[in-house]
């Protein structure tokens, strides 16, 4: 006669092996492209929330959009920290703030994109704990170069910055800033099996392709903004239609409905650096009072 207890014995080890699992795993939150203040609101909202539900060990934020909607300011970057974050990307817009070089100088927790000129201020790459100080996950960025300028190989500053990170970090996370979709995958394979997570930004939409790849390497090709989706990108949609249907000129002005935050989950073992899976992340927040910009912006409520 089959124990009716021994099904139950099996089913709770299991659950037992899972927790244990999901424990040792290293849970890493990428943030994509972080718009105006209202992405910012969203952020200040819900990270820490999600942060603790989700027992999330580290979270990797593009904020080249943070101030205004085009750079970052050491002030934003201060409140980005307190919000959660713990290391910074950035991307074409880099120096759009003049007052951020001396951040980029200082500060290990904020990469600019490694492919610029050597002469470029800032960090190409950094390593940065995670929240309880018993991991150390390498951070980098970079820009593609289709539609994106004349910047230096991403293919070749990548492998030299993957040289030069220290070899017993094990955990290495890449944003990749690039407009094509073909560039951003291209550059999840060339990194399979060598970089745990590799996600997209800068076209401020989500894709639909989060996967491990065989080598053990999470990647997605865009993440999407963090910010208002009532818009063109995170603009207000009345302002872009009239410049592209009038050909004139118009302020693009940060939105403000529907905002939310954007990026993808991924756990990664941290003995091997390699990807165990990776999930798409969508929270919805609210709107604020007041405009679209504040004085952490530099900007008035309206133009």
């Amino acid at each position: 006669m089959v124990n009716p207890v021994f099904p139950f014995i099996i089913a709770h080890d299991l659950r037992v092996a899972r927790k244990r699992w999901v424990r040792m795993a290293l849970n890493i939150l990428c943030i994509g492209d972080v718009v105006g203040r209202p992405g910012r609101d969203v952020l200040a909202d819900h990270l820490q929330e999600f942060i603790a539900a989700r027992s999330v060990d580290l979270v990797v934020c593009n904020a080249e959009n943070a101030a205004g909607g085009s750079g970052l300011t050491p002030q934003i970057f201060t409140k980005l920290l307190t919000y959660g974050v713990d290391c910074v990307t950035l991307g074409d817009h880099v120096y759009r703030k003049r007052e951020v070089v001396s951040l980029l100088e200082k500060s290990d927790q904020v990469v600019r994109p490694a492919n610029l000129s050597p002469a470029a201020a800032g960090k190409r790459w950094t390593v940065v704990q995670t929240k309880s100080g018993m991991h150390r996950v390498g951070v980098a960025c970079m820009l593609g170069q289709l539609y994106m300028g004349s910047n230096d190989s991403p293919w070749a500053t990548i492998d030299r910055v993957l040289s030069e990170m220290p070899s017993d970090v094990k955990v290495r996370v890449l944003d990749f800033h690039a407009e094509a979709s073909s560039e951003k995958m291209a550059m999840g394979w060339h990194l399979n099996g060598r970089v745990s997570v590799v996600f997209g930004t800068h076209t401020h939409t989500p894709t639909a392709d989060a996967r491990v790849l065989d080598g053990g390497t999470a990647h997605i090709s865009d993440v999407g903004m963090t910010g208002p989706y009532d818009s063109v990108l995170g603009r207000r949609k009345d302002r872009v239609l009239t410049a592209l249907t009038t050909s004139m000129p118009a302020h693009f002005e940060i939105a403000r409905g529907d905002p939310r935050m954007c990026g993808i989950l991924a756990a990664v073992d941290p003995v091997t650096g390699r990807a165990l899976s990776v999930e798409r992340v969508e929270v919805r927040g609210k709107v604020h009072e007041g405009g679209p910009y504040d004085s952490d912006d530099g900007y008035k409520n309206s133009r």
